[in-house]
């Protein structure tokens, strides 16, 4: 067992089956009311299946929108299939729940976003035996109070900050 809870491949996955459920009930009912989806993923994602002039196209990252056209919406565990009109062209795709970057559905502000698509997040530091003291690791704190007197010290202590708890209503618009 690791020694430590890794909240946030947990949520994400949580995220994922959220989406998979809600495309799982359009697959089956349709689109209720003025709902529709803004679904931005990595075009580079292994399982992700876009014909060749998108893939060139978009060689990183496509975003697509389930509202009034799409066709053969079909959801497994692992992802989903669409058929989308490109120009009166239908094109089929299949995106793996993992390559979604941002899922959106801006009828009701509703928004999710996937930050980490690394083992190793930048932002993210996750407590392990190497650890050792992360007071040496912690980035320096600017204060402007302190900037104006540069007499006070700042502790190792002081380097870290609170945990910030983010509302998800922060990300509505």
């Amino acid at each position: 067992m690791s020694d430590a809870i890794d909240y946030g491949n947990l949520m994400h996955d949580a995220m994922r089956e959220l989406i998979r459920k809600v495309l799982s009930d359009v697959s089956a009912s349709g689109l209720p009311g003025e709902h529709h989806f803004f679904i931005n993923f990595d075009t580079r994602h292994d399982g992700v299946e876009i014909a060749n002039w998108m893939q060139d196209r978009f060689p990183e990252d496509m975003t697509i929108v389930l509202q009034h056209w799409f066709e053969n919406l079909a959801v497994s565990d692992d992802g989903f299939s669409v058929t989308l009109n490109f120009g009166d062209s239908p094109e089929t795709l299949f995106v793996p729940f993992d390559a979604i970057n941002t899922f959106v559905d801006p009828s009701v502000e509703f928004g999710l976003r996937f930050e980490m698509q690394d083992e190793h997040h930048p932002d993210l530091h996750l407590a392990g035996d190497d650890d050792g003291d992360l007071a040496e690791e912690a980035a320096p704190v600017t204060d402007p109070e302190r900037d104006e007197h540069p007499e006070k010290d700042i502790t190792p202590e002081e380097t870290h900050k609170e945990a910030e708890i983010v509302r998800l209503d922060s990300f509505r618009k």
